[in-house]
């Protein structure tokens, strides 16, 4: 049975994927089979295993890191918002349901039993699990239903490491008052806690980590600087920034959707404007991104008056692109018949695009490869539930899949498709945006500097979670 690692938070946003993903890598780099773990993960950032279902973006990029193909034994339970109160259930990669939050915990016991599962799975095939808690580990409330944080690590007898964000302030209360809200044999687990996101001297924390490790008990693993220059996907939405960029003339604006989904589509688009209201400036380019519940986000938009916004921004000239549910709502109709995300039925779109939508139980999961008009070759994926139909002629397509298959269209100045990962790809927003994107480095260089990052301020961890 393998070696089971625990990271765990203060908060969320603390830099537990930042810190699973690391240890993955650097473990990786010392020829150790490593796999990564997440119970239950909520997130609309998910991503298709190449053998079927779908997980979260953060356990792929963690499997990445490892060396693996994401599977959904490394993320058994899937949550993804729809609305403020439910979410649609996948798990195993499929999905199970769409329930409310109390819906949800009506299961438990049948979903404790899918995790354990999953885990005996990895940790019949691998030395290592590095397990990724979610939040903080000391919601008392969730105690009895906790699938994902000490109710797993406690299970498993993982070796624990407790991470908190100093960026945010605080994190003497939030780790310390952590650690003695812990049961005893949750807190017997924990071999040490870090501090992360530290911007400046650190030297000038050295009093403060004494006076931390006094208080909790525990070694400091390492205060890990801001590390501005290193890349790991985004989990969810939590790090998009909440108000538009303080740019003078950004050339791109981003429509923030209340459940706004795949994130990490813009992650090369670092000075866009993400937008919540209607602004008088005109951009270059208009996306509206993917989203969780197309209808209901539409009708946020047109509350906002981002629906005539939107028109107008396309009849100055500007380039508006749907990714997803934006391409849904660029278009004439969208239906929900069955109420698969929206307790609405149908919806009239912003009429940009000769296409209608209808939601469907079957869901559309895979991963492809595609060419645009341009010649730019992509890698893309798709995840939705609405098949769409187009109702004139298709003037041009999006791209082309390596199926021969025609994906999207392009009509005039507005432009739409299922393929999220084509903004990721410097080639296609050129070709399409006409925006030079900066370099992105390739995947196994972003995992070897934050493995050399990791390595260099936790020297301590091979000591304190694999020698004992």
């Amino acid at each position: 049975m393998a070696r089971a690692i625990f990271i765990g938070g203060t908060s969320s946003h603390a830099g537990k994927s930042w810190m699973a993903t690391a240890i993955c890598a650097w473990l990786r780099e010392r020829g150790v089979r490593v796999a990564p773990f997440k119970a239950q993960n909520m997130s609309n950032n998910s991503y298709p295993c190449l053998g079927g279902g779908e997980i979260g973006r953060a356990q792929v990029a963690q499997a990445w890191a490892c060396g693996l193909e994401p599977e959904p034994a490394m993320n058994p339970i899937l949550l993804k918002p729809n609305s403020a109160t439910g979410s649609q259930v996948v798990v195993h990669g499929k999905v199970w349901k769409t329930l409310p939050a109390r819906g949800y915990y009506q299961h438990v016991d049948w979903l404790r039993h899918q995790v354990l599962d999953a885990y005996e799975d990895l940790a019949a095939r691998f030395e290592v699990i590095v397990i990724e808690g979610a939040g903080s580990v000391a919601e008392l409330n969730l105690r009895p239903v906790d699938l994902v944080n000490f109710g797993l690590a406690t299970r498993v007898g993982a070796a624990s490491l407790l991470v908190s964000d100093i960026e945010r302030g605080g994190v003497f209360g939030s780790l310390i008052g952590t650690v003695s809200l812990l049961e005893p044999d949750e807190r017997a687990l924990l071999r040490a806690f870090a501090v992360n996101k530290f911007r400046g001297d650190r030297s000038l924390f050295d009093e403060g980590r004494d006076i931390l490790e006094q208080r909790t008990g525990l070694p400091c693993l390492g205060v890990f600087p801001f590390a501005d220059g290193l890349h790991v996907d985004d989990e969810d939405s939590l790090s998009l920034p909440a108000t538009q960029q303080a740019q003078p003339a950004p050339d791109v604006a981003i429509i923030r959707f209340p459940r706004i989904s795949n994130t990490t589509d813009f992650r090369l688009l670092r000075n866009a404007s993400w937008l919540d209201a209607p602004v008088s400036q005109h951009f270059r380019a208009v996306i509206l991104p993917g989203t969780k519940n197309t209808i209901d986000d539409l009708a946020w938009m047109r509350a906002q008056g981002l629906d005539a916004w939107v028109c107008t921004q396309a009849r100055q000239g500007a380039i508006v692109l749907g990714i997803c549910g934006g391409m849904q709502m660029l278009g004439e109709w969208i239906a929900d018949p069955l109420a698969m995300e929206s307790h609405q039925r149908e919806a009239e779109g912003l009429g940009l695009l000769p296409l209608r939508t209808t939601l469907a139980p079957q869901k559309t999961v895979r991963c492809v490869q595609a060419r645009t008009p341009g010649g730019s070759l992509f890698a893309g994926y798709e995840i939705h539930l609405g098949q769409t139909q187009l109702t004139q002629p298709r003037p041009s397509p999006f791209a082309t899949l390596d199926t021969g298959e025609a994906e999207g269209l392009r009509h005039g100045n507005v432009m739409g498709t299922y393929l999220h990962g084509a903004t990721e790809s410097p080639a296609v927003l050129l070709e399409i945006l006409g925006i030079h994107a900066p370099h992105a480095s390739s995947r196994e260089e972003d995992f070897r500097a934050i493995s050399a990052w990791f390595h260099q301020h936790a020297p301590r961890f091979g000591e304190l979670f694999l020698d004992n």
